[in-house]
């Protein structure tokens, strides 16, 4: 077989994103995903088998250092984690690509600030078919374009809601989403928050941006291709081929560029794993360092006497304490509301609750999701022994997260809601992993330069959420495709002219 062009290793959102980028160009790709496609099945739309049974969940497990296994909760299907998202697609703020001081320490600088990335966000919320509404967050950045959409609109339970929170003074406003909801709904009466997209309105890698890829004949997909290992050329200076498995098959090729796109824990192992002296790509030492994961909690805002009958519920956030606690203190996060939970899925979280206790309390109640940002550690680290990864997780900046907590509580009281109950994501949720092969300018201290290309080997690029040099507190996904859209464009530009 004729080697391709280009390989792009994994089809979430940056590698379908950048695939999409690179479609039409004249150069031939082969994009190796690990998985299959989401099948149309009867457990899509059951939260029993979704959220008690692990129906969806992968197989493999981690190690903890020091400690014992567990279950990450990573999906591996066409189109990875966003075919289980919360579809919300939401620029980071301007300040987000500065410095910043937290609790817990400092979030580094961009090495490009907001303005640079701006019209790669407008063309990513336009890849993606964004819903949305400009006008209504102060802490909004601007935005060369309107978004494509108007935005979900609120069931009533939630427009009343909006109401009473701008009674007491905050800026509720809506989500923008990646989701037509009217069609969503036409599957079955759920959420679409982590329940998985099998091709019925929501716009995910593989619905939007895969699909856009694929409409080039020189674009090619090969799914059940496990990458092993990344060979480096005998200079050093590239790589010379991606050795990979179908089956029981091991197969070989060898393009003129190797685009990375495996997610933050898994394009950091594939890296470790290949070479030798620490891995490729990894002349920095930073390789797999740096892990963040949102600090992040779910908080459930209960009225017994008033139901909540909200199918989908996940229309509307704030950032009033985004940029600061409201007080002139530091930033504490961004609140959004959940996918509208129900009895079935509270249960497996609480398994001793009885299931009418359940479903009272997921009928009368609003369900928010709290996140603050991890800050980046070189400590807090992906590492491999032999097959197996092994995940280090130094959390920062929980002082945030508490701060948020106790703000919302208070919150929630005030618009209505007498009992409030909150518990915090543990590593079993993978809340927007990151920053485990990051962007910078000096390659002692980043393994990729500001278009994600490797320092060390000038035909590898990793795009995905690993290059985030910093976590903000918003849902990355749009960050990560206006970046893959970017570097796609530059890739052209440089690479294929």
């Amino acid at each position: 077989m004729t080697s391709p062009d280009i390989v792009i290793i994994g089809t979430g959102m940056g590698g379908a994103s950048v695939a999409a980028g690179l479609a039409h160009s004249g150069a031939s790709i082969l994009l190796l995903e690990r998985g299959e496609r989401l099948a149309d099945t009867p457990e899509c739309i059951d939260a029993r088998a979704i959220f008690a049974a692990g129906h969806f969940r992968p197989k493999e497990m981690w190690r903890e250092a020091g400690g014992g296994s567990f279950n990450p909760g990573n999906y591996y299907y066409v189109g990875g984690n966003t075919k289980f998202y919360g579809a919300v697609l939401i620029r980071f703020r301007r300040q987000d690509f500065c410095e910043i001081e937290h609790h817990g320490g400092l979030s580094p600088a961009w090495p490009f600030p907001y303005e640079e990335l701006e019209p790669w966000y407008s063309k990513a919320e336009a890849l993606f078919n964004v819903r949305g509404t400009l006008g209504e967050d102060p802490t909004e950045p601007p935005h060369s374009a309107p978004y494509p959409f108007p935005p979900v609109p609120d069931e009533p339970p939630i427009a009343r809601l909006r109401e009473r929170l701008r009674k007491i003074g905050l800026n509720p406003a809506s989500l923008p989403l990646g989701v037509d909801h009217a069609l969503w709904l036409q599957r079955a009466a759920t959420p679409w928050d982590a329940f998985p997209n099998a091709g019925r309105g929501k716009m995910d890698a593989e619905s939007c941006a895969l699909a856009a890829a694929l409409k080039d004949e020189n674009v090619r997909l090969e799914t059940g291709a496990r990458v092993e290992r990344l060979e480096a050329s005998r200079d050093g200076r590239s790589i010379a081929r991606i050795h990979y498995r179908v089956g029981a098959e091991q197969r070989t090729v060898s393009p003129k560029l190797v685009i990375l796109s495996a997610g933050a824990v898994n394009s950091a192992a594939l890296l470790l794993r290949s070479g030798e002296d620490g891995g490729l790509a990894n002349s920095s030492g930073q390789v797999g360092r740096n892990f963040m994961n949102h600090n992040s909690a779910a908080m459930l805002a209960i009225d017994p006497r008033r139901r909540n009958d909200s199918i989908y519920q996940k229309t509307l956030g704030f950032n009033d304490f985004y940029l600061g606690d409201g007080e002139g203190g530091k930033p504490l996060g961004n609140v959004q509301l959940l996918g509208k939970i129900s009895g079935d899925i509270l249960r497996p979280n609480v398994p001793l609750l009885p299931a009418a206790a359940a479903n009272f309390i997921a009928a009368h109640s609003v369900d928010w999701y709290l996140m603050t940002e991890d800050l980046p550690d070189p400590e807090s680290r992906v590492m491999v022994d032999g097959s197996e990864i092994v995940l280090q997780w130094r959390r920062t900046n929980l002082e945030s997260l508490q701060r948020l907590t106790r703000r919302m509580r208070t919150i929630c009281r005030a618009t209505g809601y007498p009992i409030v109950l909150s518990r915090p994501f543990d590593k079993r949720t993978p809340s927007h992993q990151c920053g485990t092969v990051r962007i910078g300018r000096d390659p002692a201290s980043a393994p990729l330069d500001p278009y994600c290309r490797s320092y060390d080997h000038r035909n590898l690029f990793v795009v995905d959420a690993s290059f985030l040099p910093s976590s903000a507190a918003v849902n990355p996904a749009l960050t990560i495709a206006a970046q893959a859209l970017r570097v796609a464009d530059h890739i052209r530009r440089k690479e294929l002219s």
